[in-house]
């Protein structure tokens, strides 16, 4: 067994490797792995490469846990709430699950790896889906039955690792008995598929029909995979209108076809959540605050335009609670951010009893904490122009814009001045405060501009070193 130092050298190694490079040596390991290889440290390299294969959209080698959770794919995550949702399925669920299966069907189990292996060894995958219909089958009969006894889901429950996890089983169990018409599904809408038209919802409805005499309880999931599958995932909220033949949120969402609804509501609920803990005190992240406010924006305005939202509907009460809250919280952090941002290029009066214009403030170096909390302001501020207004604190937004652009304008112009006339120590200070006013107009106007205001501090020193 390799030691453990020269397996963190080889992961090491491995995690450097090219996206296409990784793919392929992934794909070559999993096929000797397959074959029966025990040469190599298939689950070391593996572990290696998976940062890379986490972000490839290339085609994975068919292995055999990898086609049984193809049904379920789309459910899946990697940071599942503290309780169990539904519509939503752990990853962590997916190992002890399969180790489960493998004593619960062991016959079905050993047909469905070795039927596996022989089709991709022999480049022979036409019936690999008759494969994965027949376990599929076998392995959600077996869970429904031993989860139907208390005994049974007393051994599931021990051997799964809990209540979450035993509800994720039964979805598994639902998902992997409509296998066929949800992987039909998942072919008519590649990721990321685009707004779904008359021929795509004509194709669902086709499907919706098929489960109903195959698997009825997985048509509330029709609405969630094609919803993880969109690039908008409030589009797919037509799906469930035309099978409810509904158009109000009041009647969606009393029935299982809200499925979809309810996940996509309780994301939006999670981002607004995410957005209210951010403190105008506090520091925050400004990319992963924006990143929030983005998809809240996208998301309430896509609902509304989707459905028709009544106030007094459950879902209308819901998104209006929410778009309430994140519109007090990023007011206040609109109303922090002149504060903020100016006291990191400070200015004072000028004169000799102060009676003059303003002008920077050199008289000591910026100080670092105010600089990095005035640049994650004037981040967050250029990166919310566009969705202030769908978020409901527009207002706050252009009144602290005009009043940070304002100052700034006029501290450029002085800074300019300083560096022109200061020496020694006193030009030391004038060029850092230059500096952080040249990052704050890039941020908050515009690279041009930065680049401008570079080239006027360049030009005001060149001209006092040739005085």
């Amino acid at each position: 067994m390799m030691n453990p130092e020269r397996m963190e050298i080889l992961k090491a190694f491995l995690g450097t490797l090219p996206e296409t490079v990784a793919i392929k040596l992934a794909k070559a390991v999993e096929v000797d792995r397959l074959g029966g290889g025990a040469s190599l440290p298939h689950d070391l390299i593996l572990d290696g490469l998976r940062p890379q294969l986490q972000h490839a959209h290339a085609e994975r080698t068919p292995t055999p846990l990898r086609l049984f959770c193809v049904p379920f794919s789309d459910l899946l995550t990697s940071s599942p709430g503290k309780e169990k949702q539904k519509g939503v399925i752990a990853r962590s669920t997916i190992q002890p699950l399969w180790r489960w299966l493998q004593q619960l069907v062991p016959d079905a189990f050993a047909d469905f790896e070795r039927n596996v292996r022989e089709s991709v060894l022999t480049y022979r995958q036409s019936a690999m889906m008759e494969h994965c219909e027949i376990f599929w089958r076998a392995a959600a009969k077996a869970i429904r039955e031993t989860l139907a006894s208390d005994s049974g889901r007393k051994e599931a429950r021990l051997a799964l690792g809990g209540d979450s996890a035993l509800a994720d089983a039964l979805e598994i169990a639902t998902m992997i008995s409509a296998g066929p018409q949800i992987v039909a599904l998942q072919e008519l809408l590649p990721t990321p598929a685009p707004t779904p038209n008359e021929e795509h919802l004509a194709a669902i409805r086709v499907i919706c029909d098929q489960l109903s005499e195959a698997a009825e309880d997985a048509k509330p999931y029709v609405g969630v995979v094609a919803m993880r599958r969109m690039e908008r995932p409030w589009e797919a909220l037509r799906i469930p209108l035309i099978l409810a033949r509904q158009t109000q949120d009041t009647l969606i969402s009393s029935t299982d076809m809200g499925l979809a609804g309810e996940i996509l509501f309780s994301e939006i609920e999670a981002r607004a959540t995410a957005i209210c803990a951010s403190r105008p005190q506090a520091p925050f992240d400004p990319e992963a605050l924006i990143g929030h406010l983005k998809f809240f924006a996208r998301a309430s305005n896509g609902i509304v335009k989707e459905i028709e939202m009544r106030r007094d509907g459950k879902w209308g009460q819901r998104l209006m609670k929410q778009r309430g809250a994140v519109g007090d919280a990023m007011d206040a952090l609109m109303e922090r951010a002149p504060r903020d941002i100016l006291a990191a290029i400070a200015s004072q009066k000028s004169g000799s009893y102060g009676g003059g214009p303003r002008v920077p403030d050199i008289s000591r170096a910026p100080d670092v904490e105010k600089v990095a909390r005035a640049l994650a302001f004037a981040r967050l501020i250029a990166g919310c122009r566009n969705i202030a207004s769908a978020a409901s604190f527009g207002a706050k937004l252009k009144d602290a814009d005009e009043e940070i652009s304002s100052a700034l304008k006029s501290y450029n112009e002085g800074i300019v001045r300083e560096l022109r006339t200061q020496e020694g120590e006193r030009r030391e200070i004038a060029e850092l405060c230059f500096n952080v006013a040249a990052e704050l107009t890039t941020i908050l106007f515009s690279e041009e501009e930065g680049e401008l205001l570079r080239r006027r501090g360049r030009a005001a020193i060149g001209v006092e070193a040739a005085a």
